[in-house]
């Protein structure tokens, strides 16, 4: 496989990914992928900015959120986000530190 290929494909399943999270499963909450995953839609979101800002193209954390969500940050929470008990809370913060502040 060519190059190119590789980045059409690798791109079509981005794509699939973003779409199974943002239309298929709204009702999967962040929280509960980072638990179980490591890794969630602001994770997504981020490493998008973090490509663009990359390539010298800036980006915000927000922009970033709203490129990935197809809304704002606040739009979505309105919209899918449900409240969680402090047991999933802590279950975050362990996996948050684990995932995303591994250097700190």
């Amino acid at each position: 496989m060519d190059d190119q290929t590789r980045i059409e494909l690798e791109a079509a399943a981005f794509r699939r990914l973003r779409q199974h999270l943002m239309e298929d499963r709204t009702d999967v909450q962040n929280i509960d992928m980072m638990n179980l995953a490591g890794f969630c839609r602001n994770c997504l979101s981020r490493w998008y900015q973090e490509a663009a800002n990359e390539r010298g193209i800036e980006m915000t954390k927000d922009e970033g959120r709203e490129a990935f969500y197809g809304m704002t940050m606040a739009e979505w929470k309105a919209n899918h986000q449900t409240d969680v008990g402090a047991e999933k809370q802590q279950a975050f913060e362990k996996s948050f530190a684990e995932n995303v502040r591994k250097d700190g």
